[in-house]
C-alpha cells in the first residue's frame, strides 16, 4: 500500500478540526445555558471576573474560556488576561432574539447524538425512532436552531415571495401551520398579521404544550390555537394558507399529508413548503451544508419517517424534484420555488 504523506496529513488535519468541533459543541451549550456569552457581551473579563458575574466556578470557567478562545469563539488579551467578544461573536452567540443565533444548532446536535446507540441498532434492523422518543434537548434545540432563520426571513422575504399571500394575511385569513413544533413560526406570523387566525398542529404533545405556553407569553392567544394532530388528520377546512416548516421530509407518508392539505385548502389558497436547502443530485450536496443535513437526517429525519406508516423516507436532502413529485401527486397543479436562503428552499404550491 502506498500512502501519500501530504494527503494523509491533510486528512488528519480535517480530523483534528472535526474532533475539536465535536467536543466544542458541548462547550457552546454550556456557555449558552450558564449565560457566559451574554456576560462577556457586556465587557471583557478575566476568568475570575466572569465566574463572579455568572455565579460559577472560576476553575471551570477558565478552562471553558480557553477552549472558546482556542476555537475562535472568544477573544483573549494576554496583557490583561481578559476574554472578550467581537460584535460578530456577540450577534451569533449572545443575542438569542437575533437573526444569526447559533447555540441552538449545537444543542440539537448534542441531543441527536444521544440516540447513536439506538440508531446504530436501527442500521441492522431497519427500525425507526419517533421524534417524540428523542431527548428533550432535541425539541428545544430544533426550535432554537430554526427560529433565527424564520425570524430573519419569514415575514420580510418568504411570505412576500408568494403570490398574493401577504395581502390576504394583512386583510385577514385562515391559516394552518402543520408540523408547528413549539410554535415559533406560528407565533411569528400571528404577531405580524393580527387580523388573521392561526391554527398550529403537531403530533408531538409536549411541543404543543410548550407552544400554548409561548402563545400566552407572547399575548397572541386571541388569534392562535395549538392542537395535537398528525399531518394527515389536522382539523378544519377552507384554509386560505397552509404552511409546513422543515418537516415534510420527516413524515412517513408525505403524499398522504399533501393530499390532506389539498382537501383542507381553498381552491384559491396557497401552500408554503419550507425545506432544507438541497440540490437534486447527490454529489451536488457534498458541501458543508449538505454534510450537516445528511448527518441530522441519519439521526433524526430518516428514523422519524421509518417509525411511521408508509415510511417514504424523503430525508433532509430530498431536493426540489422529489418534493415536486409529492406535491403534484396530491392534486396540486402549480408548484414553484418561490425563494431560497443558504439553508432553506421555499416552495409555493397551489390547487
Amino acid at each position: 500500500m502506498s500512502v501519500d504523506t501530504n494527503k494523509l496529513n491533510e486528512f488528519l488535519g480535517r480530523f483534528i478540526n472535526d474532533l475539536g468541533a465535536s467536543v466544542h459543541a458541548g462547550m457552546v451549550v454550556i456557555g449558552d445555558r450558564l449565560g457566559l456569552y451574554k456576560a462577556l457581551a457586556q465587557k471583557p473579563m478575566t476568568a475570575a471576573e466572569l465566574a463572579k458575574q455568572t455565579k460559577t466556578d472560576e476553575r471551570y470557567v477558565r478552562e471553558w474560556a480557553a477552549s472558546q478562545a482556542a476555537g475562535g469563539y472568544l477573544t483573549y488579551e494576554p496583557s490583561t488576561q481578559r476574554f472578550g467578544m467581537t460584535e460578530e461573536q456577540i450577534l451569533t452567540l449572545a443575542r438569542e432574539d437575533g437573526p444569526a443565533f447559533l447555540p441552538g444548532a449545537f444543542e440539537l446536535a448534542l441531543g441527536s447524538l444521544a440516540a447513536v446507540t439506538r440508531i446504530t441498532e436501527a442500521f441492522r434492523s431497519g427500525a425507526g425512532m419517533g421524534w417524540f422518543e428523542h431527548e428533550e434537548s432535541v425539541f428545544h434545540g430544533c426550535e432554537k436552531f430554526f427560529r433565527p432563520g424564520y425570524a430573519a426571513n419569514l415575514i420580510t422575504s418568504w411570505i412576500p415571495s408568494l403570490d398574493g399571500v401577504k395581502e390576504k394575511l394583512v386583510r385577514g385569513a385562515k391559516v394552518a401551520d402543520v408540523g408547528c413544533g413549539k410554535g415559533a413560526s406560528t407565533i411569528l406570523m400571528a404577531k405580524a398579521f393580527p387580523k388573521s387566525e392561526f391554527h398550529g398542529f403537531d403530533y408531538h404533545d409536549k411541543s404543543i404544550e410548550l407552544a400554548r405556553a409561548s402563545a400566552k407569553q407572547e399575548g397572541v392567544t386571541d388569534r392562535v390555537t395549538f392542537e395535537v394532530a398528525a399531518a394527515k388528520e389536522f382539523a378544519g377546512s377552507d384554509y386560505d394558507f397552509v404552511s409546513v416548516f422543515d418537516c415534510l421530509h420527516d413524515m412517513g407518508d408525505p403524499v398522504g399529508a399533501a393530499s390532506h392539505v389539498r382537501r383542507a385548502i381553498k381552491n384559491d389558497g396557497s401552500w408554503m413548503i419550507v425545506e432544507p436547502f438541497a440540490n437534486d443530485d447527490l454529489q451536488d450536496n457534498f458541501n458543508p451544508v449538505g454534510r450537516v443535513y445528511y448527518s441530522f437526517s441519519t439521526l433524526l429525519c430518516t428514523p422519524c419517517s421509518r417509525s411511521q406508516e408508509v415510511a417514504m423516507c424523503l430525508g433532509a436532502q430530498a431536493g426540489e424534484k422529489r418534493v415536486r413529485e409529492v406535491v403534484n401527486s396530491a392534486g396540486f397543479t402549480r408548484f414553484r420555488r418561490a425563494t431560497e436562503t443558504h439553508f432553506n428552499l421555499v416552495y409555493e404550491a397551489r390547487p
